[in-house]
């Protein structure tokens, strides 16, 4: 906050009150919090039904932000106000050499005001507090962190962490921690490298909660030897990895389709002589399913039922449907559902969501609305990702008028679209030449805050580029590497499919390069160096064929 903000709060600018006891001090702070002013809402409307379906473009945009501003500024005064009196308090705490109970009024502040989703005025404060003879501390500065992670706001708690160090005031272990899980948060695993070397140089250690999300940011990013070597110092730093940090990184490694290394961490796990319990299972049931190997993750969920120590879960049992569904043996989803029932666990949203995904894929959609109204019954409301597979599984037999039916029920429940709605929206109107409607999709996807994937883009690119439009097909291209998606394998076959078929060989050799350096599948390099090759037969960038020959047998 800025030096006139802490003129405008300075207890010397107003009449002094008269001096109070600590007691009634006290008891003035304990009212402080139930002052504090919440943000306002918008009252929900109530739904509309249309009469006829209504195109997901025709939806309520996002309100402006215009409105967050001028219900901030309702509130200033009160918060004006309220920041005073911490203000005064904690200054009439300093004059009389208290710094003790002052630090304390300061961290009332900051968790009053955090709640209130308004830490940055806090925080600011803080710091400011030292022009008014109290100096920052550790516990203070690390009560911020605590709040800025409880509310999101890691920018602060940053801003924090920094004025530590520029006041002086050494961090502790605490405070490591906590800028670790904020640097995690926000996918700087760079910094967070960073930190741990200072850390270890302090000799300072990580608790294995933290390392648990150190350990999944790097999973998220793919450093899959980082993570092995994180292990490694955990244990010099006399903090030796737990059955759940493992179960981290298996996890890790099964989102990745890379289940044959995790079970050879699991190994290592078993070889320290740590026991594997539900979750480990669950994980790695999971992994086998994804990959299609899904009766040696029925044969691993045996061994699990037969276990004396750990039995499945709600989420082992969805996790063994979804398999099940994803190879069409519905019968075996159905069978373990009832069987999941007898053990007396209870299906939960998520375990009547995968089967009704299942049936809507195999087109039986009565019995998944048969799904739907049992779980009303008892109940669990179907959420977005309910309604979601059902219109998926009307989108994917061409349906697009029952799923905009669908589509309506959703609505009329007060659910809002997500990502995954609008992507299967605009990639079914793609596939059926609507790109005008697609890009009506795409445009309100992104102004209700919605952040396009790159699926979304591939099945517009992709649209593009079979109508020979590719200057629009380069311009959403550009724009997903511009955000930082990856493109996918399908997204380069049509940019070069595109330009081979408007004569562009040089274009489409250089798409073809970049997909050969981010290592696509070799059928998939092999298949567009042949249309590469076929367009620039009459051409001396016949070399394309050589490049994705030598890239398959690397």
């Amino acid at each position: 906050m800025a030096s006139s903000s802490a003129a405008a709060f300075s207890p010397t600018s107003h009449h002094s009150p008269p001096p109070l006891s600590p007691l009634h001090l006290r008891l003035r702070l304990r009212m402080l919090p139930s002052m504090m002013p919440r943000p306002a809402t918008p009252a929900r409307s109530p739904p509309t039904t249309p009469s006829r379906p209504s195109p997901p473009w025709r939806t309520p945009r996002a309100p402006r932000r215009r409105w967050r501003c001028s219900a901030a500024s309702r509130h200033a005064p009160d918060l004006r106000r309220l920041m005073r009196l911490y203000v005064t308090a904690a200054t009439a705490f300093v004059a009389r050499g208290s710094l003790p109970m002052a630090h304390e009024v300061m961290r009332g502040m900051v968790a009053a005001f955090g709640e209130a989703g308004r830490l940055p005025e806090a925080a600011d404060m803080v710091l400011e507090m030292r022009s008014h003879g109290l100096p920052l501390c550790v516990e203070t500065a690390n009560w911020v962190l605590r709040v800025g992670l409880e509310t999101g706001s890691f920018v602060y708690a940053r801003k924090v962490f920094d004025g530590m160090t520029r006041a002086g005031v050494c961090p502790d272990e605490r405070s490591f921690r906590a800028l670790v899980v904020v640097c995690c948060r926000e996918g700087k695993v760079e910094e967070v490298d960073a930190l741990l070397a200072a850390m270890w140089r302090y000799g300072f250690s990580l608790d294995n909660a933290t390392c648990t999300v150190v350990v999944r940011s790097l999973c998220e990013k793919g450093r899959f030897k980082d993570v092995s070597e994180f292990f490694r110092r955990m244990l010099e730093m006399g903090t030796p990895p737990n059955v759940v940090n493992y179960t981290a990184w298996i996890d890790g490694l099964c989102k990745r389709r890379y289940v044959k290394q995790a079970f050879h961490v699991l190994e290592e796990m078993v070889g320290r002589g740590l026991k594997p319990n539900v979750y480990t299972h669950t994980t790695l049931i999971d992994g086998l399913c994804k990959i299609g190997w899904t009766e040696r993750a029925f044969r691993l969920f045996l061994k699990l039922i037969k276990s004396s120590s750990y039995k499945p879960n709600v989420h082992t049992y969805t996790v063994m449907i979804g398999g099940y569904c994803r190879e069409g043996k519905l019968a075996r989803a159905e069978m373990l559902l009832v069987r999941m029932v007898e053990q007396g666990l209870k299906p939960n949203t998520n375990t009547y969501t995968t089967l009704i995904g299942g049936h809507c894929k195999g087109g039986s959609f009565d019995r998944a609305f048969e799904l739907m109204n049992k779980m009303k019954q008892e109940g669990f409301l179907p959420n977005i990702y309910t309604y979601n597979a059902v219109i998926d599984g009307f989108c994917k037999k061409g349906k697009i008028q029952e799923a905009y039916k669908v589509l309506r029920m959703a609505t009329s429940q007060g659910l809002k679209f997500d990502k995954i709605t609008y992507t299967i929206l605009i990639t079914e109107h793609c596939k059926q030449g609507h790109i005008t409607y697609a890009l009506d999709l795409f445009d309100r996807m992104v102004e209700n805050g919605c952040c396009p994937d790159i699926e979304a883009y591939t099945s517009l690119i992709s649209t593009y580029c079979q109508q020979r439009q590719m200057e629009e097909s380069q311009k959403f291209f550009d724009k997903c590497l511009m955000i930082g998606l990856l493109p996918t394998k399908q997204t380069y076959t049509s940019m070069i499919a595109g330009y081979c078929k408007v004569g562009r060989s040089t274009m489409a050799l250089r798409v073809f390069e970049r997909m050969v350096q981010n290592g696509c599948f070799a059928d998939s390099i092999l298949m567009c160096s042949n249309n590469v090759v076929s367009a620039t037969r009459h051409s001396p960038l016949h070399e394309a064929h050589g490049l994705g020959a030598n890239r398959m047998l690397d």
